[in-house]
């Protein structure tokens, strides 16, 4: 009799496991074509372990982030060792942005399992992005020492370095990424990007011509090789980039502007005056570069009143910037014979900018009070040579 109820509970489990394995076979043929709702009611039919995470999956392929982490956590309440639907969450909270959710979950993950870079990076990164700096540069490095090829790591924690302008480290990190991947455009375009922050214009134009090349043709691309070919004197490449700038639409006045820097960098005014006129025609929003530059080209022509105007434009077009009001000041002062007007000018300066950079403080407070001076006692008197007895 045991024999017999033996074989049956056994034919039974036989029989059980064949049904629960053409059920799952249903459930992932419709999960793989992207049938994610009869997937879904396919694996709660089955409704264990494997078939969970598969309906947190589903629900994530559709987008429908709040049941997929509703399911992943129901699913870690009751398997909480299951370091897969552990790690699935954790790049869900990373997704939706949701960083310090992330951070405790790939906390707990490192701690469980220290030979997975992934773990590591997903550390990092969340941990950035909740501005836990120190702790998103050592969860980075950790990622790379377990696998010095993890471009992903590489690229993060290189950014980081430019970001806090160590820019050795970040050339070190990135040129270790790049000799795995010489290729990689986003490598390519951080080495760039920090050569250039650091006046290295030789060697970051032919890294952005290479980005170019592997078909990163963004503007901005266009414009930092425009800019670095011009400080390295290729001005004739320089243009070509700036005019191929021009050829993205609604750029024009970019391409404009940076023609009229070069010409003005090759001393050639008229040129670079009439580049920064149809930048400024060209453009639908502020253009204080364009008056600024266009003031720079009048005072090197000599004609002061004329770059008083353009430098009083700039100005008006951006307030914030202080630079161009001290250039106002100093052209008033050159131009104006009426010691009260050049006065108001600094005088105006030093009211209106309540944070003004201290070497404009001490020069604007400094020309002041020979202002006063000269406002109270009258213009001093040229010293005379003494007549001989």
């Amino acid at each position: 009799m045991r024999y017999y109820l033996g074989l049956l509970l056994f034919l039974f489990t036989i029989n059980k496991t064949k049904a629960q394995t053409s059920d799952f076979t249903v459930a992932d043929s419709l999960y793989r074509i992207g049938n994610y709702t009869k997937a879904v009611n396919a694996y709660a039919k089955i409704g264990d372990e494997n078939a969970n995470l598969q309906i947190a999956r589903a629900y994530a392929s559709m987008n429908n982030n709040d049941k997929a982490m509703a399911q992943y956590q129901g699913l870690l309440n009751r398997h909480p060792n299951n370091t897969l639907a552990r790690f699935e969450l954790g790049k869900l909270y990373d997704k939706t942005k949701q960083f310090s959710k992330a951070v405790t979950l790939f906390s707990e993950l490192t701690a469980k399992v220290t030979d997975n870079p992934e773990f590591f990076y997903y550390l990092g990164k969340s941990s950035q992005a909740e501005r836990e700096f120190d702790k998103g540069k050592q969860a980075l490095q950790a990622a790379i020492i377990l696998d010095s090829t993890h471009l992903r790591s590489i690229f993060l924690l290189g950014k980081y370095y430019s970001s806090i302008q160590e820019p050795a480290n970040a050339l070190e990190i990135v040129d270790l990424g790049l000799k795995t991947a010489p290729n990689d455009v986003a490598l390519l375009n951080l080495k760039a990007l920090t050569k250039f922050d650091i006046g290295d214009f030789e060697e970051a134009a032919p890294l952005f011509q290479r980005v170019l090349e592997l078909g990163e043709r963004k503007p901005f691309v266009y414009r930092k090789l425009g800019y670095s070919l011009a400080n390295a004197r290729e001005y004739e490449k320089a243009k070509t980039a700036y005019r191929q700038l021009g050829d993205i639409p609604n750029y024009e006045a970019d391409e404009y502007k940076g023609l009229g820097q070069v010409y003005l960098m090759e001393k050639k005014l008229d040129s670079a005056e009439t580049y920064f006129l149809k930048s400024i025609e060209e453009r639908q929003y502020i253009f204080d570069d364009e008056y600024r530059d266009l003031g720079r080209i009048a005072r090197l022509k000599g004609e002061l009143k004329k770059s008083l105007d353009y430098y009083t434009k700039a100005w008006e077009e951006d307030k914030n910037n202080q630079l161009n009001y001290w250039q106002v000041c100093i052209l008033s002062d050159e131009y104006y014979q009426d010691p009260k007007l050049k006065l108001e000018r600094y005088e105006h300066l030093l009211a209106y900018y309540k944070n003004i950079y201290p070497f404009l403080k001490e020069r604007a407070q400094k020309r002041v009070a020979e202002l006063k001076e000269e406002i109270h006692f009258g213009p001093k008197e040229p010293d005379l040579p003494k007549k001989g007895n």
